[in-house]
């Protein structure tokens, strides 16, 4: 569990503020960050580059949230974004674009045109046709891209194939073996201006050898593209370093950006890094209350507020999240799995159980946790941990289901960050079809 979440006399907290009292404030399902664990996570990176030309790019994808993005830029961040609205999420959260670097496979001409007016620092380019049309959009504007190529080194980051971005048969980047050629063609564009290199593996790598690995491939590209008078201002080594959600052991920051720099000691190219999971990922929370529980033949069913369209990673990934109870309640008898006796329809003697933990979505994939061992009863509240990136930023309307409100935490200070959905909301745009 996280320093920044404990239970403090049996009460599950967030810094020192009691998680129950947020729900009974807030409602559920709701999510909570801890807004000192976001700073010392930038900080632990700050900390780690010092004395190199750095700049930290936040991965926005991570989560969105306008606080979550001003309290980064406060800090110093840069952000890493991949789509016009979270270049515009950016722009809104007070942060300057030129510490903006702008990724992704399928830039429009709309979303060239705004970050060329908003003059980002620099385009992660990722395809031929995609640097052919930012010449084009650049040129019908009179200004010049910065750019860099996204080189894809064919290096297996270990991780889950849905998250590797970094092997020959995934769409992200371009092929190693091309990325030269490619270089030639836009140091030749009248409109683009090359500035750097960009890498990126994939997300949740819990070793460093993959980081390595793609950084050295990296460095001998740099070393023939100097020698062909193409140089760089920075290296974008990418983000991707991992959590621990259960029994992961990954690299500390300070380890990784040590290995890092080892690798990087004969270079005097700015480095960018872009974290995001590693800085959001342990620093929020979802709260969901039981509704029911129901004891089936072959399983016992935990239902709560939260669903698959709160959480998405458990039903796209099958990823593993621990679920804690907020009450933390002396058990009444040893675990045991055994169905109720007739008559029996809810745990309220709060023994432990094993239950499948499932939201109110009408999917069968619609699971928090599978074969959980918890004490609970109808009503008490549950803490799904380690959800503070890829949660609420991949949200959803499924079942026409609100999305969630959002909370962050400062010692005893508690502020709402987005208010809660409601259905009106949903429809509030649709028109009837008359004829």
């Amino acid at each position: 569990m996280s320093d920044y979440f404990s239970y403090q006399d049996n009460q599950l907290c967030v810094e020192q503020m009691p998680l129950a009292d947020i729900a009974h404030r807030f409602g559920t399902p709701c999510y909570v960050y801890s807004h000192t664990a976001l700073a010392d996570g930038y900080r632990q990176f700050e900390s780690a580059f010092a004395g190199r030309e750095h700049l930290i790019c936040y991965a926005v994808k991570a989560n969105t949230n306008l606080a979550i993005l001003h309290q980064l830029a406060w800090l110093g961040a840069g952000f890493d974004v991949v789509s016009g609205g979270e270049l515009q999420r950016v722009l809104a959260a007070g942060a300057g674009a030129g510490k903006v670097v702008f990724s992704g496979v399928g830039k429009t001409v709309a979303e060239m045109r705004l970050a060329l007016e908003a003059e980002i620092l620099c385009f992660n380019v990722e395809s031929e046709a995609e640097l052919i049309r930012l010449n084009e959009v650049a040129g019908s504007m009179g200004k010049v891209a910065p750019v860099s190529l996204r080189v894809n080194p064919d290096v297996d980051a270990k991780t889950h194939p849905y998250i590797s971005t970094g092997l020959r048969q995934n769409k992200f980047g371009v092929a190693y073996a091309e990325a030269l050629a490619l270089y030639r063609k836009a140091a030749e564009l009248p409109h683009l201006r090359v500035a750097g290199i960009d890498c990126h593996i994939g997300s949740q790598l819990t070793e460093i050898g993959p980081f390595i690995a793609a950084a050295e491939k990296v460095l001998a590209l740099v070393e023939v593209l100097a020698a062909e008078g193409i140089v760089l201002e920075h290296l974008d080594l990418g983000g991707g370093l991992g959590i621990r959600y259960d029994d992961e052991n990954p690299p500390s920051i300070a380890d990784y950006a040590g290995a890092l720099l080892t690798a990087l000691q004969s270079r005097s190219e700015k480095i960018i890094v872009e974290p995001g999971r590693v800085l959001v990922g342990n620093a929020g929370v979802l709260l969901t209350r039981v509704e029911y529980l129901k004891h089936g033949e072959e399983k016992n069913f935990a239902i709560v507020d939260a669903a698959m369209n709160d959480l998405m990673r458990p039903a796209l990934y099958d990823a593993w999240h621990r679920i804690q109870p907020v009450q933390r309640k002396q058990l009444a008898s040893p675990l045991s799995n055994s169905l109720p006796q007739a008559g029996e329809r809810t745990n309220v003697k709060g023994d432990s159980l094993i239950y499948e933990v499932v939201g109110p979505v009408c999917e069968s994939g619609d699971f928090l946790g599978h074969a959980r061992e918890l004490a609970i009863a109808q009503g008490d509240l549950l803490a799904v941990m380690s959800a503070g990136a890829y949660g609420m930023s991949m949200s959803s309307n499924y079942n026409s289901r609100p999305r969630a409100a959002e909370v962050m935490v400062s010692g005893t200070v508690v502020q709402l960050i987005r208010e809660r959905e409601t259905v009106h909301q949903l429809f509030s745009g649709e028109k009837t079809f008359l004829l």
